[in-house]
């Protein structure tokens, strides 16, 4: 893909979108910056780009003649229905995103595809951990936080790409092909982007809308809306499962084995010698040993990172201890359906702290399940009111409303006694008072290891 001299549109400046400019000037391409946001608040990234010598940049408001644009490249935060993005496809200008843009330039590395509502990230993580430890060439990256575009210039066709995909990003695939593409699971997310689930699940499924007979789709066959998709792939299409004893895939048997039966029936190992705890993260397992075994990945590895992986930072990260008061920090619980997979984790009563940015979420499965342990809710952010509400009407009895995060966790402290659980597991974005989920949640622990 040659793009030297051509006008590209660089759409947002986010992370990938820095990283994104300084490999359109090695190219060099001509590259016209646009962000809604001003010159005043981009100015620490702008002082990063300060030695980008073939940028141009429109701050404050989108660009009214793209007469001259060859290609749009669009950060996955601008929604692709926005007036301006409208226009650029009316006068039939392609519009992609960094995925995509790295797929075209990159030099033929093996993509490991991994998407769904919940448990991308820690899924990820495992798959990368296990190629690494069999000695892949192996790269982390995607909406985990490491831009694809950074690995376009070090990678190879033996290369490894496990890559997180949200469905942002995959809104925008137009060639991208993964070598093994995995759904884990669909919840109602980003409802005020998608506006239905339908739109919602589409975007996902464009993970596999390129593979061929070559390939492999790994589905959670135990979710009906991502086990319906089987008849669209074309890809080899291998279940796991935990509920179900399948008669091809990954599942566990009547002895709690996890088992894999694709070429031939292999006993892997039993659950309880799984380091991560929960059944949703028995789904992620069975999830990454398909990815695994599929790739070639050496049985022994596979089962010494199965035992010894720990949670990623942000997803049910233990933080300390204090008065025997746990404190738990699940700040990538981001939808209800993630943080009712961090409450059923736990036994123990929990003080839950919630709330943020508004993504038209339902609340109320979450809290009918909450009242088996969650003693109190502590709540902020843009919902607040929203949960309130729904918790008043399901009969919560201790409900503190705080500014803060330090509120949060002082409040929870005083509510808390021995033997419970502090956990912040919002159940929202943090785009209301926090740039992302991880600052949010090393604000927590912050605050966490202040207390005396």
């Amino acid at each position: 893909m040659n793009l030297k001299n051509k006008n590209i549109l660089l759409v947002g400046l986010a992370k990938t979108g820095v990283s994104t400019i300084k490999l359109l000037d090695k190219l060099e391409a001509n590259i016209i910056v646009n962000d809604i946001k001003d010159e005043e608040k981009l100015k620490d990234i702008l002082e990063e780009l300060k030695d980008i010598k073939r940028a141009q940049y429109i701050l404050g408001y989108h660009p009214e003649n793209v007469d001259h644009i060859d290609l749009a490249v669009v950060s996955p935060g601008v929604p692709l229905d926005l007036p301006f993005i409208l226009k650029l496809k009316k006068e039939n200008i392609e519009i992609i995103g960094e995925v995509e843009l790295a797929y075209r330039l990159s030099n033929n590395p093996i993509f490991v595809g991994i998407t769904g509502t919940n448990g991308k990230t820690t899924t990820t993580s495992l798959v990368g951990e296990i190629f690494k430890a069999n000695k892949k060439d192996t790269y982390i990256v995607g909406n985990i936080g490491n831009p694809v575009i950074d690995t376009v210039e070090t990678t190879d066709e033996n290369s490894y790409l496990v890559t997180e995909l949200s469905s942002f990003q995959l809104e925008s695939i137009v060639d991208f092909k993964p070598r093994v593409a995995s759904i884990l699971n669909f919840s109602p997310d980003h409802l005020n982007r998608h506006h239905t689930m339908e739109n919602y699940i589409a975007a996902k499924a464009n993970i596999f809308k390129n593979q061929d007979e070559n390939d492999f789709a790994i589905l959670n066959y135990d979710d009906e809306q991502v086990r319906q998709l089987s008849s669209k792939c074309r890809a080899k299409v291998i279940f796991f499962s935990r509920k179900e004893k399948l008669e091809k895939g990954v599942y566990l048997d009547e002895n709690n084995n996890i088992v894999i039966d694709i070429d031939e029936k292999i006993v892997l190992l039993n659950k309880k010698e799984l380091s991560l705890p929960g059944s949703h993260n028995l789904e992620n397992c069975m999830a990454a040993i398909a990815m695994s075994y599929v790739s070639n990945v050496e049985l022994e590895t596979l089962k010494y990172v199965l035992r010894t992986f720990k949670a990623v930072e942000h997803r049910l990260e233990y933080v300390r201890t204090l008065n025997d008061i746990k404190f738990v920090n699940d700040s990538k619980g981001t939808n209800p359906d993630s943080t009712i997979k961090a409450i059923t984790s736990y036994e123990n009563p929990i003080i839950l702290i919630a709330g943020g940015y508004n993504k038209e979420s339902d609340f109320n499965e979450l809290l009918e399940i909450g009242k088996e342990n969650v003693k109190a809710l502590v709540l902020m952010g843009e919902t607040a009111n929203i949960i309130e509400k729904c918790a008043k009407e399901k009969d919560y009895k201790t409900i503190i409303r705080v500014d803060n995060m330090k509120e949060a966790v002082e409040a929870s402290y005083n509510l808390a006694k021995s033997g419970d659980v502090i956990l912040l597991s919002p159940a929202c974005a943090s785009w209301d008072m926090y740039k992302s989920f991880e600052v949010r949640g090393c604000d927590f622990k912050d605050n966490v290891n202040n207390l005396k």
